[in-house]
C-alpha cells in the first residue's frame, strides 16, 4: 500500500470531527481489517496495543507537520518511532524476486501493524515521496495529505476549506476586523 497506508493511518484521527478509529478495540479491528492488516487468527487488540498504535500515529503526525514547515516536536517523534520500530521487530526479508523489503517479524498484531507502517515510511523516505506527505497547517484539521504540486508548496489538505479559512483569518487580522 506504500505511502497511502501511512496517510490513512495518520488519518485514523479526525481532529475537527473528534473521531478516532483507534479509540477502542472494535473500531481499531475494523479499520485494520479494512486495510488488510488484520489476520483472521489475530488475538483481540488490548488497551496497551491501542495506546502504542495511537502514539505512533501522533509521532508520525509530528513528522508530517514538520514536512509542511510547521513547528513540531521532531526529535521526540523520532525517538518514539525508533522505540516503536525496535519493539515491532522490523527486519529485512529477501523476496524470491530478488528484492528486499522491511517486514515485521512479530505475531503481536499491533506491533505488526506498526512495523508495516514504518516500513512504508522508510520506503517513502528512500523513493523521494516522503517530503510530499504532509499534515494540514490548520490546527483544527491536521489531516494528512499528499502534496501533488510541482513545487511541493501545498499547505492545506483543501484550499477550498482549510486554506480559505486560514486566508480569511489572516485577512481579518491584518485589517482589524
Amino acid at each position: 500500500m506504500g505511502i497511502e497506508l501511512v496517510r490513512h493511518f495518520v488519518n485514523t484521527r479526525e481532529i475537527d470531527q473528534d473521531i478516532d478509529e483507534l479509540a477502542d478495540p472494535a473500531s481499531a479491528a475494523a479499520w485494520l481489517t479494512g486495510q488488510g492488516l488484520r489476520r483472521p487468527d489475530d488475538r483481540p487488540l488490548r488497551r496497551p496495543d491501542l495506546e502504542r498504535l495511537r502514539h505512533v500515529r501522533e509521532s508520525l503526525r509530528e513528522l508530517l507537520l514538520a514536512n509542511n514547515g510547521e513547528p513540531a516536536m521532531v526529535d521526540r517523534a523520532r525517538r518514539d518511532l525508533n522505540r516503536a520500530a525496535a519493539r515491532a521487530a522490523l527486519t529485512v526479508r529477501f523476496e524470491p524476486s530478488g528484492d528486499a523489503e522491511l517486514a515485521p517479524s512479530t505475531a503481536n498484531p499491533a506491533d505488526r501493524v506498526i512495523a508495516a507502517v514504518l516500513a512504508d515510511v522508510h520506503a517513502a523516505m528512500h523513493d523521494g515521496t516522503w517530503s510530499r506527505l504532509k499534515c494540514c497547517r490548520e490546527d483544527t484539521c491536521q489531516w494528512a495529505f499528499y502534496g501533488r504540486s510541482k513545487n511541493r508548496s501545498g499547505s492545506w489538505c483543501s484550499m477550498a476549506a482549510c486554506g480559505n479559512r486560514s486566508k480569511a483569518r489572516s485577512f481579518r487580522q491584518r485589517h482589524g476586523d
